[in-house]
Parts: C-alpha cells; sequence; structure tokens
C-alpha cells in the first residue's frame, strides 16, 4: 500500500519497496534493466511504461524514475550505476 505524503513530499510504502519505473522507449532498454534490478534487488519492483511524459528526454538519455526522482546518465550503464546508488539511499532511508 503506498501513500503520498505531500507535506513533506516523500514517497512511503509500507513494505519497503523501492519502485523504479522505466519508459519503454528510453536507451534502457539496450540492456534487461528491469531484470538486473529485479535480481539484485529483491525489495525492488521496475515497471516498464509505455511513456512517463519526459518528452524528449528518453529519446537523448538513459534514465528512469526512483520513487519519482528522475536519475539519468549519459549511457546505459551509467544510468545504471546511478539508479543503484539511488535505490541504496532509498532502502537506507526505509531502514531509518
Amino acid at each position: 500500500m503506498r501513500f503520498w505524503d505531500y507535506n513533506k513530499e516523500k514517497e512511503t510504502d509500507s513494505h519497503g519497496v523501492v519502485l523504479v519505473e522505466i519508459c519503454d522507449s528510453n536507451l534502457l532498454s539496450t540492456i534487461d534493466a528491469e531484470e538486473i534490478l529485479e535480481e539484485e534487488y529483491p525489495e525492488v519492483d521496475v515497471l516498464i511504461s509505455d511513456c512517463l511524459s519526459y518528452c524528449g528526454l528518453c529519446a537523448i538519455k538513459p534514465y528512469a524514475l526512483v520513487n519519482n526522482k528522475r536519475v539519468f546518465g549519459h549511457s546505459a550503464e551509467e544510468a545504471m550505476d546511478k539508479i543503484r546508488k539511488q535505490i541504496d539511499e532509498e532502502l537506507a532511508a526505509f531502514a531509518e
């Protein structure tokens, strides 16, 4: 069950799950980001969407939304490294 606290601008999850959203047209589709992340992080759900409404960004840079925070890199590998870092930060926040 997800709750959005607009006053604190922080998404919380009663189960401690991190949500990673990836646009289907994104340059991250050149690698299997969904499988990689779900294998490395059992706490992570990866959602592949037709469009995340960041028009044009998916054609320029690989990116994802990690708990609604935009994370991108110049290459798919750099984006994945930054996504992993953001996931680690989100999980650390849940552990507090």
